[in-house]
């Protein structure tokens, strides 16, 4: 217990100083919501990862599917590796980066009001981001504070306020650089909790061979007749898997607080080698926390089954008491960094789209830095309300968010990046669909929550290309202005090109 208090004062300590630190730096709103576009590789690559793997997935996600599918959830992490972070950033990071910049957008709402001439866009897209961004910071709280109260022995709600607590000063007080430094040190404590983990884990059951071959033993109430379905390539529910895979990993390109990061970071070279560095990372953190949950009929047994229970019951028999104080800060790394950018971005996005959308040039600049704090603590405040309701599966509120966010975002913000013809009409109706769908599934239940996220992200793809075909053109004038950035000439060295005449 001595051991776990250190560490987690000394983490407090280092998180709450470097949120103070570097409050210094936050002169304008740019810098406060995008560190000034000045972010290198390590500190982008780490940002984007952790604000994508939080406890969300080591102990909601990683606990259920790994349950559900055995070691074949171990293919969800890899799909998070190669689509949601390898991909994204080949497809994404440039274009995102140069025309952001291009069209002085800080936030994905005020991208849609520029790129499609819409002030509506604007204002409606940052409504859809405030509200479907609480229930996934509900989602984390609770996937925190689950292991948390086991180690400690406190109770669940004050884990919970405790953690917003310290979240939201080193948030309020620095700004999107703070997250980025936090998010770099946090990382590469998940990296050593993990790799700790899974040699705890497989040890646990007399080594990897040991644990596949008990693990084949198990029958599956879905596939009686199957034999070692836990241990097969793409285990006893393969369709459930694939929208699992696609929500967790499609799903990343259209929600507002991951492309962000593409916002902000520096130069060329920071983009290529944050790509290796992002990949690599989700690569270890995700495979990780998936590969692990497969063996967790090895170590949970209840007559019930508490998805949300599986896996810190499952490292509490795994692992010597000592070693929980590093999963302790692993899962608290992964959880206040996804905080921190959730945080920053529904408030940001909130104060300059929707308040600085209604009221244009009504707000002064100290004004609107003084409004995202104000706001970030509300953001707090009511996620910590959401995630203190009982029954509220972790699982159901990330699906719920990821799915209405990417599919009302991921078409228009893919298209409007790529293609002139993308027209406003169709982005208004990605984003109606989407957010109808999932929104009204929620309240029916008449179809899995991660089912029908997929079902979503899938149909944005559709949606826009078709009824952009369909509907009137966007002015030609304006639309080759936007897209201007892209051919704007730069000089570079002969190590990155040779010239035309050569």
């Amino acid at each position: 217990m001595a051991i776990k208090i250190i560490l987690l004062v000394v983490f407090f300590a280092v998180t709450v100083t470097v949120g103070i630190v570097c409050s210094r730096r936050n002169v304008s709103v740019g810098d406060f919501v995008l560190g000034g576009r000045s972010v290198g590789p390590w500190l982008t690559a780490f940002a984007y990862g952790t604000s994508y793997f939080s406890a969300v997935v080591f102990i909601g996600y990683a606990g259920q599917f790994g349950w559900n599918f055995g070691i074949s959830a171990a293919w969800i992490g890899i799909g998070n590796a190669l689509l949601g972070s390898l991909l994204a950033w080949v497809v994404l990071g440039r274009r995102t980066r140069v025309m952001s910049k291009h069209l002085n957008s800080a936030t994905m709402p005020e991208f849609f009001g520029i790129r499609y001439d819409s002030r509506a866009l604007k204002i409606v897209a940052s409504v859809i981001v405030f509200v479907f961004l609480v229930p996934y910071s509900a989602s984390v709280y609770k996937g925190l504070s689950g292991l948390f109260a086991l180690s400690f022995n406190i109770p669940f709600n004050a884990v919970i306020i405790g953690m917003a607590f310290i979240t939201g000063i080193y948030v309020i007080a620095g700004g999107y650089m703070a997250t980025a430094i936090n998010d770099l040190i946090q990382g590469f404590i998940m990296i050593v909790g993990m790799v700790l983990i899974l040699r705890g884990v497989l040890n646990g059951q007399g080594g990897f061979t040991a644990a596949i071959t008990a693990l084949s033993q198990i029958p599956s109430a879905d596939l009686p007749e199957m034999q070692g379905a836990y241990t097969s390539m793409f285990g006893p529910k393969p369709l459930q898997l694939l929208s699992v895979l696609i929500l967790t990993s499609v799903g990343t390109w259209g929600l507002p607080q991951m492309v962000a990061k593409f916002y902000a970071i520096k130069s060329e070279k920071s983009i290529k080698t944050g790509t290796v560095i992002s990949t690599i990372f989700a690569m270890i953190i995700a495979g990780g926390s998936y590969f692990m949950g497969g063996f967790s009929r090895l170590y949970y047994q209840a007559d019930t089954v508490m998805f949300d229970e599986i896996v810190p019951q499952m490292l509490g028999k795994a692992l010597p008491d000592a070693l929980i104080g590093v999963v302790l800060l692993l899962v608290l790394s992964a959880s206040m960094s996804t905080l921190s950018s959730l945080v920053l971005t529904s408030a940001s996005t909130f104060i300059i789209d929707f308040i600085g959308g209604i009221f244009p040039n009504k707000l002064s600049e100290k004004m609107q830095k003084t409004s995202i704090k104000l706001l970030c603590a509300c953001f707090i405040v009511l996620s910590v309300l959401i995630a203190i309701r009982p029954n509220s599966l972790i699982t159901t509120l990330m699906s719920v968010s990821w799915g209405a966010l990417a599919g009302a975002f991921l078409g228009p913000f893919l298209y409007g990046l790529f293609w002139k013809k993308t027209t406003k009409i169709s982005v208004w109706a990605a984003m109606i669909f989407g957010v109808g769908f999932v929104s009204i599934n929620a309240v029916t239940h008449w179809m899995d929550a991660t089912m029908c996220g997929a079902a979503a992200i899938l149909a944005s793809f559709v949606i826009v290309p078709v009824v952009s075909l369909l509907t009137p053109k966007m002015d030609s004038d304006l639309l080759d202005g936007i897209f201007a950035c892209y051919d704007e000439p730069i000089t570079v060295s002969r190590r990155q090109a040779l010239g035309e005449k050569e």
